[in-house]
Parts: structure tokens; C-alpha cells; sequence
């Protein structure tokens, strides 16, 4: 299973989904996919196998994924303060893969249904779902 995580800005979801993914699943490979090179070097401080920086980076990477873990501004362009290009939320949103997402007050969007809690909370919650389907 192809695993890409996601971020932007200083990488500090991404970092915390690595580093819990690892203690998790320890075998499972990890792709780190940063909308800039101090969000990939954080993913890769902690544990990410591969990574790669950029907007081509992203749409090669969400291409070839069976499973995509990234804030939900990811999906939203000009997201993460204008770091996701629309080219990237498209590339993240027609990918085939399946994708978890956190959710983030601070990207304007709320999700109905969806019960607040903190970021910790919700990657914590993330990597639950994501080692059971690394399981199957």
C-alpha cells in the first residue's frame, strides 16, 4: 500500500502523522509530500521514508496513491495561507486513493457532523483509521 502524507507550512501535522504512523505500523513505508521544503524536512525528521517538495510533486504523488493523509486545507485552493495551488487540491481531489483528512478551524471550513476537538486529537484518530487499513 502506497501511503502519502500531506502538508504545508511548517509541516507540523504532517510530523505528527509520520511520527505516530511509524510507531503504529513500523514496516509500512511513508511518502512525505510538503508544499515546501520546511514541511517535507519536518515529515522526513520524523520518520518519512521518501519525500519530495512542490506542486509536481503532489500531483505525481496523489496519482500513484492508495492512500492520501493531509489537512483539509489541502483540498481547498489557495489553502494553508495560499500555499496549495488549485492544480494540487485538484490533483489531491481527483486522486483515486482513498484519503483521510484533519480537520482545521483555521482553513474556514467547518464539517458538519463532525464533533471539535483538538489537531492531536484528530491525528490521533487519523492514524487509528489509516493502521486499519494498512491491517487488511
Amino acid at each position: 500500500m502506497k501511503i502519502v502524507i500531506i502538508d504545508a507550512q511548517g509541516g507540523g501535522i504532517g510530523r505528527m502523522l509520520v511520527d505516530q504512523l511509524k510507531r503504529e505500523c513500523p514496516d509500512q513505508p511513508l511518502t512525505a509530500i510538503g508544499t515546501n521544503a520546511a514541511a517535507t524536512a519536518a515529515m522526513l525528521k520524523a520518520g518519512a521514508d521518501m519525500g519530495a517538495t512542490g506542486e509536481n510533486a503532489v500531483r505525481v504523488n496523489a496519482m500513484n496513491a492508495d492512500l492520501i493523509i493531509a489537512p483539509i486545507g489541502m483540498l481547498l485552493a489557495d489553502g494553508m495561507l495560499g500555499e496549495v495551488t488549485a492544480e494540487m487540491a485538484a490533483a489531491i481531489g481527483r486522486s483515486h486513493a482513498e484519503k483521510i483528512l484533519i480537520p482545521s478551524a483555521r482553513c474556514g471550513v467547518t464539517v458538519a457532523g463532525i464533533k471539535s476537538g483538538t489537531v492531536a486529537e484528530a491525528v490521533a484518530q487519523a492514524v487509528r483509521m489509516a493502521a486499519e487499513r494498512i491491517a487488511k
